[in-house]
C-alpha cells in the first residue's frame, strides 16, 4: 500500500466530501420527526406486547388472582 503525505490526504478528503449530497435543513427536520414518531410507535407497541406477555405468564403461573 502506497504512503500518502498529509497534504494529499487532506485534498482527497476534501474531494470526497464534495461528492456527498447533504440534506437540506427541511429534509433533516422531516427525517428527525419521522424517526421520533417511529420510536414512539415502537415503544407503545412493545409496551403492549410486554403487558400481554406479562399478563399471560401471570395467568399461567396462577399469580393473576
Amino acid at each position: 500500500m502506497a504512503k500518502t503525505n498529509p497534504g494529499e490526504f487532506v485534498r482527497q478528503v476534501q474531494r470526497e466530501g464534495s461528492k456527498v449530497t447533504w440534506p437540506t435543513p427541511r429534509e433533516a427536520t422531516v427525517t428527525s420527526l419521522m424517526v421520533f414518531v417511529m420510536v414512539v410507535i415502537m415503544a407503545v407497541f412493545f409496551l403492549g406486547v410486554d403487558f400481554v406477555l406479562n399478563a399471560g405468564i401471570q395467568w399461567l403461573l396462577g399469580f393473576g388472582g
